[in-house]
């Protein structure tokens, strides 16, 4: 069976973007709205655990995979949201070998790893419990955060951690991380990116990043990235209205 891990591994080129309000009705428009996947953010938003099963839900219904940016690498979140049905977790801040294997052992069962059984949505409530273990090391997507001075420098150690599927860059709080912020950070920048794209394909990670724009995403793509995210749900609706207002005001004369 095609599963996003699947073709994550594969190395096909997947386009997300993230969901970062927290109504079940805009989860599913952003579900339904054409990309490979998408990334609730339940980091940079006011989403809770109590919110997670309905927004997958509504992913489902909207017909795209849900991953889970958690708010950090811990037992607790990454648990609640496999078991709320997620396709998988993007981890925060991960700067180290030691946080990519604690990663992977949160959302691994044994003995992989040391995920906890939880009668949650995920396993139908625990009707079916033993169905929702089944095949599901091989299922979920575990995408690790590559955005601190300290990761870049240990970047090949990170990317050498088995059961990282996918190693994702955030650019901006690697910017602020490295002090590269403004146009004239922007080769500082570029320099580490390339670096982790690197260290990915030695290690046959896949890897990604945030791009505010399509033009950022071609440049990701064709620079070898295959987990690439646009913008966010409240950034492009931000973008729509301010464009519908302006094509308002200019037709009103």
């Amino acid at each position: 069976m095609t599963t996003l891990r699947s073709r994550l591994l594969a190395k096909d080129v997947l386009v997300g973007t993230f969901s970062a309000i927290a109504h079940p009705a805009v989860t599913e428009m952003v579900a339904g709205a054409g990309f490979d996947f998408i990334v609730i953010d339940a980091e940079h938003s006011q989403i809770d655990r109590g919110d997670l099963e309905n927004l997958f839900r509504a992913a489902e219904a909207g017909g795209a995979p849900a991953l889970l940016r958690v708010p950090d690498n811990d037992r607790i979140w990454i648990g609640s949201a496999l078991d709320s049905g997620a396709a998988g977790v993007v981890v925060p801040r991960v700067s180290s070998a030691e946080d990519a294997r604690k990663a992977v052992a949160f959302t691994r069962y044994p003995p992989d790893g040391e995920r906890g059984v939880g009668p949650g949505r995920a396993a139908a409530y625990g009707a079916k419990i033993e169905e929702a273990i089944a095949g599901a090391n091989d299922r979920v997507v575990l995408a690790v955060q590559l955005e601190t001075a300290e990761g870049l420098a240990k970047i090949d150690e990170i990317a050498a951690v088995e059961g990282v599927d996918a190693i994702y860059i955030g650019p901006g709080d690697l910017a602020v991380s490295l002090g590269a912020l403004g146009p004239e950070g922007r080769p500082v920048l570029e320099r580490a990116i390339a670096t982790v794209v690197a260290s990915c394909k030695r290690h046959g990670r896949a890897v990604g990043i945030f791009n505010m724009n399509v033009e950022g995403l071609s440049a990701a793509i064709k620079q070898g990235m295959t987990f690439v995210t646009l913008a966010s749900d409240s950034m492009l609706l931000g973008r729509g209205l301010s464009d519908a207002s302006a094509a308002a005001r200019k037709a009103r004369g």
